[in-house]
């Protein structure tokens, strides 16, 4: 995934959906995930009899198989412990409700028990196609939504969207009304009369009857009492009655008694009820209890934990689990378990998923993920999206994704954004993203409007957001501020950001260092910092070490060193190495020669194109001599030119060659110029003739000025005669 400068968008962050809310103790069967506020609670099996026959026509099919001990939730996580910083809130404690079925859970949700466990059946939801949904169906007068069971208007009969609500309000009416009646004498009716006004939110009239519920010792009144209490904010009596309700063997109650103990800094009293919870089946218990476990570094066993409670469709446990394995070295373990999160809807393993996919180099999957993820409510997939459309040429819908990132808040996504408005030329736009990531907290914006002002001339404005970006931390605005200063002269200014930048990991700062040392004539610390750089992979570091390490001697030392340099990419360190191995005249080293070469000419090294041409030229090949010749001729050099020159006169292109050598000359190329004088002579130019033979003579090496004079003083007795 491409970066901005110095930004890349982590990875690790859970899910924040639900943070900080407290969800009751799982969704109806079909409910989306979130939808919190239902409220279940458990009875015993002779309660359930007799609420049956109290029922009549409303009763619930198959409750005679239904086992009230247990049930599953989402429950309420851990948002201070475990890798996650922050997750998949489980807030609420959970209530018990007499007669709730345990509906199927919600998968992504991560509500339910323990495979094995048994459920009522639910009636499946039909599939319904939304185009051919009629608004009139659902909508009262223009268009206003009704809730379930509300009257369209005074007067008015309840008009309800399905069959299924209806009867279940009716369910409802009925079961409040009955146990009503027997409230003020039955304990079993009261706990569930209690649990019916907790749901609706009548919280005054529900604590009078769970109160007296769980007086007389009903454990689900004594749990939901526990979670009235909660939600008032008195928590400690909560505690209380949370305690009692799980001595008696609510699952529930412990979870939401670990929960509160180990909100109190109780973690031995929280590992007690969390394990209790777990090993009931309690997938919120397992869960906290594996979240727990963790953040003791007991990694064993909040892995097993986690397995549970991911096993039962708790898709933070998957996302946990998933993390634990990938920090273990389980790569391919781990995969799975993002899989079944993200398949759930969790934001955080989509992305996560998103990334291993783009590394793996799947990217139209990684994309799907990542649009997924980033269609959940995560900027920073949207943002890594962004990148993804933009390395595959589509800049526009990178900068849609970029933009909605940032609208979010996402730093990153706003120095994209700056990056492809200055690439688009348009350097105000680019100012103002990069501003908003500077505001969103992300200082690779001050860094980038550092380089943008820099680039505009406007060195002030620039030296300014670097030293704010430098001494925010960010290494490479302390680098660049440190050659600004450098290059004004500043060398006292300049060293302790370079220093600081260096420290921070930054290679170019390292090897600026080995140069400002060199400058001093301090060349131990220079090397020390030259070495550190190309530790680094800095490959003029590794080519400064080379030539010292040449200049003393050691050409093993300087070969490894070249050899470091020029795989970094370095066309000087290639042909330095061609060079040294071709003095070393030995076979072995031949095909390594023609490789360093090539490599230095293919990358535009004028005298290792003229070395290659040498070398065809010797082998024969006057076409790829020629060739080599010509190029690094056109790019400056009067050697190149000269050995142009000379081919083209063999071949009989003497006008040409006269050309080549005329270009070598006037750079002050002394064999050029000597030749140039010959030819004049010959033609009986004297006066042309003598011209070059000076020029041969002051410029040219020493053989060439001791013929350039000889001929001179033949060229003057001629002119005297």
């Amino acid at each position: 995934m491409s970066m901005i400068s110095g930004a890349g968008p982590g990875v690790g962050r859970d899910d924040p959906q639900r943070a900080g809310r407290l969800p009751l103790q799982r969704a109806r069967a079909g409910q989306p995930e979130g939808a919190d506020s239902d409220i279940t609670v458990e009875m015993s099996a002779a309660e359930k009899a007799q609420y049956a026959a109290a029922l009549g026509e409303f009763g619930v099919p198959g409750t005679e198989d239904f086992d009230a001990e247990d049930y599953g939730s989402a429950g309420y996580g851990s948002s201070g412990y475990g890798s996650s910083g922050y997750g998949e809130r489980e807030g609420e404690p959970e209530l018990l409700d007499e007669w709730d079925a345990a509906p199927a859970p919600d998968p992504a949700a991560g509500s339910g028990r323990f495979a094995g466990t048994e459920r009522l059946e639910q009636p499946d939801r039909p599939d319904l196609n939304p185009a051919d949904l009629n608004p009139t169906d659902l909508n009262g007068p223009e268009g206003d939504e009704q809730s379930d069971g509300e009257p369209d208007g005074e007067g008015d009969a309840p008009r309800f969207r399905t069959f299924e609500s209806a009867l279940a309000a009716r369910e409802q009416a009925a079961l409040e009304a009955r146990c009503r009646a027997a409230a003020e004498e039955d304990p079993e009716a009261a706990s569930l009369l209690g649990s019916l006004l907790l749901r609706r939110g009548d919280l005054d009239e529900a604590e009078v009857h769970l109160r007296r519920a769980a007086a007389a010792g009903l454990r689900a009144g004594a749990n939901n009492l526990g979670v009235l209490l909660h939600q008032r904010g008195r928590r400690d009596e909560a505690a209380e009655w949370w305690r009692e309700a799980a001595v008696a063997g609510s699952a529930p109650a412990a979870h939401a008694l670990g929960l509160h103990l180990r909100d109190r800094g109780d973690e031995p009293g929280a590992e007690y009820w969390l394990r209790q919870a777990a090993e009931q089946g309690h997938t919120g218990g397992a869960y906290a209890y594996a979240d727990l476990l963790e953040h003791q570094r007991d990694g064993v066993h909040a892995e097993k934990w986690f397995r549970a409670a991911a096993d039962a469709g708790h898709r933070e446990a998957a996302y946990r689990l998933g993390r634990l394995l990938e920090s273990n070295g389980e790569a391919a373990g781990a995969e799975p378990w993002l899989r079944q999160s993200a398949a759930r809807g969790h934001a955080g393993a989509a992305l996560r998923l998103g990334v291993r996919l783009e590394r793996r180099g799947e990217r139209e999957e990684a994309a799907r993920w990542y649009r997924q993820s980033a269609q959940g409510g995560e900027p920073r997939a949207a943002c890594a999206l962004g990148f993804l459309l933009r390395d595959s040429g589509d800049e526009v819908g990178a900068a849609d994704w970029w933009r909605e990132a940032a609208d979010a808040g996402d730093g990153n996504a706003a120095n994209a954004l700056g990056a492809l408005h200055a690439a688009w030329g348009e350097p105000g736009m680019a100012e103002q993203w990069y501003r908003t990531a500077l505001a969103a907290g992300d200082h690779n914006g001050a860094f980038n409007l550092g380089l943008l002002c820099a680039a505009d001339g406007r060195e002030a404005q620039a030296e300014q957001w670097y030293r704010q970006a430098a001494y925010a931390g960010h290494r490479d605005a302390s680098n660049a501020l440190a050659v600004m200063l450098f290059q004004r002269g500043d060398t006292p200014g300049a060293e302790p950001w370079f220093s600081k930048a260096a420290e921070a990991g930054s290679v170019d700062a390292a090897f600026n260092l080995g140069i400002l040392y060199a400058g001093r004539g301090d060349q131990h610390d220079a090397q020390e910092w030259y070495a550190r750089a190309a530790a680094g992979g800095h490959a003029e570091a590794a080519l400064q070490l080379a030539v010292a390490k040449e200049r003393r001697g050691d050409l093993t030392s300087a070969a490894v060193r070249y050899r470091q340099a020029a795989e970094s990419g370095s066309a000087e360190a290639a042909f330095r190495l061609a060079v040294l191995l071709e003095r070393a005249a030995e076979d072995r080293f031949e095909g390594e020669v023609e490789r360093w070469y090539a490599a230095a000419a293919e990358a535009g090294h004028n005298r290792a194109q003229v070395r290659v041409g040498v070398r065809a030229a010797e082998r024969g090949d006057t076409g790829l001599a020629e060739h080599w010749y010509r190029r690094a001729a056109e790019g400056g050099s009067r050697s190149a030119a000269f050995n142009l020159g000379l081919l083209l006169a063999r071949e009989g292109s003497e006008a040409e060659a006269m050309l080549w050598y005329t270009r070598a000359a006037e750079t002050g190329h002394g064999r050029a110029a000597l030749r140039l004088g010959l030819i004049a002579a010959r033609r009986g130019d004297l006066v042309q003739a003598r011209a070059w033979c000076t020029q041969a003579a002051t410029g040219g090496p020493q053989d060439v000025a001791e013929r350039a004079t000889r001929l001179l003083e033949a060229l003057r007795a001629d002119l005297s005669a």
